[in-house]
């Protein structure tokens, strides 16, 4: 394996001049950096990215935490987020959280030993106090944390809104909501806006809310309860995407003809609801945009550039699918 003992040796300089060529930290005039260089190439010498780290306490790497890798929301994100940081020359972790408080406080305490220089977080379970006091260059995704952390997201409440107002454009008469967490700003924020569009109906009872989690699985048995039980249901949104995978694959189970006899909406607008059939219909988010959003406001972060905005919320768009009727 070559060291940076061989380049100096093959340059004829000493380490310390190697070093500063290769860190650009301090005076080497172009012949001696040209020498070094050219061993360098002839060497094929890679610099030990662990040690040069340790040395400078920066690793070019940044991490993305999520809740919950296999809801296709996140690596949606991700897809962005690595696109912005790749072409700066950053490497991306991902951490999966679970939604485990604890496994996000361990990641934290890793990330923070590894020099990471960054960390994007999304709809995390820890508290703002444990985040902000890793002194780490922080932006949140999909919700607010603290004052000091800037976020990308969008009008969860005013999209729930429109969703709602969809399905009683095309007719929909008793309309139920399969939420997500009740500790979750955002799953808080769309059954919100769920409500405001439906409470004042003659026909709302809270039996017409069940809590999918967020979880598909879950999604799918609170749809067979909710449409067991409430048989006159004929629309049901649902607070993301994935749940209302489930809502349909319930439905489908029950004889339910979809959009027939229940129309189905969701929220998130990931790629994979596009190629389901039916094709659901989504309040969409721009999630490629979220993404490459909170990496630019990173990359600002982590160069010392001053963040002008701290709360970036994006438009939803209604993308009509063939799970509502037409």
């Amino acid at each position: 394996m070559i060291t940076i003992k061989d380049v100096a040796k093959e340059a004829e300089v000493s380490v310390a001049t190697v070093s500063r060529v290769l860190n650009n930290n301090g005076y080497v005039n172009e012949e001696t950096r040209k020498k070094v260089e050219d061993a360098i190439k002839k060497l094929e010498y890679t610099p030990n990215a662990v040690a040069r780290s340790l040395y400078k306490k920066q690793s070019r790497t940044i991490a993305l935490i999520v809740p919950n890798i296999t809801n296709p929301f996140f690596p949606e994100v991700a897809r962005a987020i690595e696109d912005v940081m790749n072409s700066k020359d950053y490497t991306l972790i991902l951490c999966n959280s679970d939604d485990q408080e604890e496994k996000e406080k361990k990641y934290f305490d890793m990330l923070r030993q590894k020099y990471v220089d960054g960390v994007i977080i999304v709809t995390s379970t820890l508290k703002p106090m444990h985040i902000v006091k890793n002194k780490i260059p922080i932006v949140a995704v999909d919700r607010f944390i603290d004052k000091d952390i800037p976020y990308v997201s969008v009008d969860n409440m005013k999209g729930a809104r429109q969703a709602v107002q969809h399905l009683k454009a095309i007719g929909c008469q008793r309309i139920a909501h399969i939420r997500g967490p009740e500790d979750l700003p955002i799953a808080e924020e769309r059954y919100q806006g769920y409500l405001k569009e439906v409470q004042h109906e003659a026909w709302f009872d809270e039996n017409l809310v069940l809590n999918g989690n967020f979880n598909i699985k879950l999604a799918t048995e609170q749809t067979k309860k909710l449409l067991t039980e409430n048989r006159d249901i004929d629309g049901i949104f649902a607070g993301n995407d994935y749940m209302a995978l489930g809502v349909i694959k319930a439905a489908l189970e029950l004889g339910k003809r979809i959009p027939e006899d229940l129309s189905v909406i969701g929220f998130d607008g990931i790629n994979l609801a596009k190629l389901t059939n039916p094709e659901l219909t989504t309040i969409a988010q721009p999630i490629y945009q979220i993404g490459y959003k909170a990496a630019e406001i990173l990359l600002d972060l982590i160069e010392g550039k001053p963040i002008q905005e701290y709360s970036h919320r994006l438009d939803v768009t209604l993308n009509i699918g063939q799970s509502t009727k037409r």
